[in-house]
C-alpha cells in the first residue's frame, strides 16, 4: 500500500481495496474444510482467518499433493522438476537497500545506456512504445523526470477533482531497482523470457534509468552512462521507502497482520473490530436514494443541436510491411514468418478462425491484435499477409 505523507488519511485505490477485500478482518467465515472434521487450526492467515492442516490428503474438498503421501488417486499432470530446473528457477533477488555488502543476488556485468537504447529499440518498443512511453495495453516505462513524478503520488482527486492524478511508472512507483532487473532478466522480452544475457539485461536496465532521468549516488544516468554491479547496489529509488506496511525483516508477518487488523490503517472500517464475520451485505446503507420521475431538463437556451456534421475522419493508410517490421517482426521472424510453411497447420480451419484467434489473443503467446491498437479491419490485413507472404 503505498503511503502518503502529506495525508493522515490513505484513501486506498479501486485495485488495492479489492486486495484488501480480501485481507481486511470481516472478510470469510470461520468454519472449517469440508471433509476435515479432525483438521486443527495451526496458525492464523494474513486477515486473522485460520490456516487448517492437510487431513486425508485434503484442504476441504481438494487434494493437495505431498510427494511422501499416497493419494486417492493418479495425478497424470505434469511432473516432479529435476534438481537442475529447480536450480534455474531459484532466484532470489533482494532490494537494494537490504542487500548485504557484497549484493547477493545480483550478477557480475555491464552495459551502456547506448547499448540499452539499441536492444530496446529492437525487442521492446513494438509493445512499451517510444521511450517507454507505452502503447497498445503495455504499460508506459517512463512519463519524464522520476523525482518530478515521484511528487505527483501525493496528488488526491478525491480532495480536488481538478487535480492532476498520481503517475505512476517504473521511475515514481516502484521501489526497489532490483525488480526491474529480474523482471526483464525473467520474464522479459515477450515470448522470448529469459534470451538476453546479463549485459543486455544491464543496458536496459541503464536504458530505462536514463528515460526516466534518474541519478546513481548524484550521478545522472546519462547517454554515455555504464552501468555495472557496484553502481547498481547504489542506486536508491526515489519511492524506497512510499509503501506499508513494512514487510521486511523476520518479523514481517506479525506487522502486517496487525497493521491489517486496523482498519483504519488503509481507510476502511472493522465490523464489530472482528467479532462478527461477514461475508455479504456487511455495509449497512448509510443514505437513502430517491430518484426522479419523469424529470430531466427539456428548454435549453439556445436549442441543443442535433447536426451530425463533424468533418470525415482522415483515415491513414496501412502501410503493411513498416507495420509488420515495428510491430510483429520481433516474434513472427522467428516463427511463422510471412508465408511460411508452418502456416499451413494454421490455416486447416480458414482465415475467419485466424482472425478470430489474433483479435482476440492465444493461450500460445500472442497478445490481442499482437499488441497493436489496429483497427479489426487492418489486423485482417496484416493477418493475411503474415499467413501468406503477399500483400493484398
Amino acid at each position: 500500500m503505498l503511503k502518503l505523507e502529506a495525508y493522515k488519511k490513505v484513501i486506498v485505490s479501486a485495485t488495492v481495496a479489492a486486495s484488501v477485500a480480501l485481507l481486511a478482518v470481516g472478510c470469510v467465515d470461520d468454519v472449517k474444510p469440508e471433509n476435515s472434521a479432525s483438521a486443527k487450526s495451526t496458525t492464523l492467515g494474513i486477515d486473522g482467518g485460520s490456516v487448517y492442516s492437510v487431513v486425508d490428503g485434503k484442504k476441504g474438498p481438494y487434494y493437495v499433493y505431498v510427494p511422501t503421501q499416497k493419494l486417492a488417486h493418479d495425478l497424470n499432470y505434469g511432473r516432479v522438476p529435476n534438481a537442475a530446473e529447480l536450480a534455474a528457477w531459484n532466484t532470489d533477488l533482494q532490494p537494494v537497500s537490504k542487500l548485504s555488502p557484497e549484493g547477493h543476488g545480483i550478477p557480475e556485468g555491464e552495459g551502456s545506456v547506448e547499448d540499452g537504447e539499441d536492444i530496446y529499440d529492437a525487442k521492446c518498443v513494438m509493445c512499451h512504445g517510444d521511450f517507454g512511453s507505452g502503447g497498445g495495453g503495455y504499460p508506459a516505462l517512463s512519463k519524464g523526470n522520476a523525482y518530478d513524478l515521484h511528487k505527483t503520488l501525493t496528488n488526491n482527486r478525491w480532495k480536488d477533482p481538478e487535480a492532476a492524478g498520481p503517475v505512476r511508472v517504473f521511475g515514481s512507483y516502484w521501489p526497489q531497482a532490483t525488480t526491474l532487473f529480474a523482471y526483464i532478466k525473467d520474464g522479459m522480452p515477450h515470448p522470448f523470457s529469459g534470451s538476453l544475457t546479463d549485459n543486455q539485461v544491464y543496458a536496459l536496465v541503464a536504458y530505462i534509468l536514463n528515460i526516466n532521468e534518474m541519478k546513481i549516488d548524484g550521478q545522472e544516468v546519462d547517454d554515455d552512462y555504464v552501468l555495472n554491479r557496484e553502481k547498481f547496489l547504489k542506486i536508491k529509488m526515489p519511492n524506497v521507502d512510499g509503501f506499508e506496511p513494512n514487510i521486511s525483516g523476520a518479523n514481517a508477518l506479525p506487522v502486517v497482520r496487525a497493521y491489517f487488523a486496523n482498519a483504519k490503517n488503509f481507510g476502511g472500517q472493522n465490523l464489530n473490530q472482528g467479532a462478527v464475520r461477514c461475508m455479504h451485505d456487511c455495509q449497512k446503507a448509510t443514505a437513502k436514494i430517491k430518484y426522479i420521475q419523469h424529470g430531466g431538463i427539456k428548454d435549453f437556451h439556445p436549442s441543443m443541436s442535433d447536426a451530425r456534421n463533424l468533418p470525415a475522419k482522415k483515415v491513414q493508410k496501412l502501410d503493411v510491411k513498416k507495420t509488420y517490421a515495428t510491430a510483429c517482426a520481433m516474434c513472427h521472424d522467428s516463427y511463422l514468418s510471412p508465408g511460411s510453411p508452418e502456416w499451413a497447420g494454421y490455416l486447416a480451419d480458414g482465415m475467419k478462425n485466424v482472425y478470430k484467434k489474433g483479435i482476440k489473443g492465444t493461450e500460445g503467446g500472442m497478445p490481442a491484435k499482437g499488441g497493436t491498437n489496429l483497427s479489426d479491419a487492418d489486423f485482417k490485413t496484416m493477418a493475411d499477409y503474415i499467413s501468406s507472404g503477399k500483400v493484398k
